[in-house]
């Protein structure tokens, strides 16, 4: 008897941009340079399309992949180094909301049926940690010499990818990527 898919076990996932290579070799950098001086996990970088959602493996992939089809690639620029209130928005940097930012997240969580109850605030995250405020302002500064050009660089995301992100982690040691989707060019 086939499982009834409703009832499949359910994992969470996440939909991310994936900055391209050498964006996300330089960020990489003040990543690692950051966890040695601060702590915490070490993660890819990405920007968040859609948030933490529980569903079945394969309708997570169906959602993804239907998502992902209708999409093409897209243009981002990182407009300042900023810090969080919480554990998975320590430090950042914060990405333009431009309308092809946001449509892509809009279009994405449509397909998974992803309400968000927070206004959307598109940021590639550097260092997930629980630090007080007076140590996040000082890794907030650390990217800053780290990489005197970070702020006001832009790249096209041209690809997405669907990861397994069980936010009860924190060691992220079960995250993992599922699929990556590579976007076509842009028609226009």
């Amino acid at each position: 008897m086939a499982e009834d898919p409703a009832k499949a076990a359910k994992e969470v996932y996440s939909v991310w941009a994936l900055p391209p290579d050498d964006v996300r070799d330089r960020i990489k950098r003040i990543m690692a340079a950051l966890r040695s001086e601060f702590g915490g996990p070490a993660f890819e970088p990405h920007i968040t399309v859609v948030g933490a959602i529980s569903l079945a493996p394969d309708d997570a992939l169906c959602r993804f992949r239907s998502a992902c089809a209708a999409l093409s690639r897209y243009p981002a620029r990182v407009s300042a180094a900023a810090r969080g209130t919480f554990f998975y928005q320590c430090v950042f940097l914060l990405v333009d909301p431009t309308p092809e930012v946001v449509a892509t997240k809009s279009h994405s969580c449509i397909h998974f049926g992803y309400e968000n109850s927070t206004p959307y605030m598109p940021h590639l995250s550097l260092l997930y940690a629980d630090l007080p405020d007076e140590v996040k302002e000082k890794a907030r500064l650390r990217v800053e010499e780290l990489d005197k050009e970070i702020t006001g660089i832009n790249f096209e995301v041209a690809a997405l990818a669907l990861y397994r992100t069980d936010t009860e982690d924190k060691s992220l040691e079960s995250w993992e990527p599922v699929e990556v989707y590579q976007l076509p060019p842009n028609p226009k």
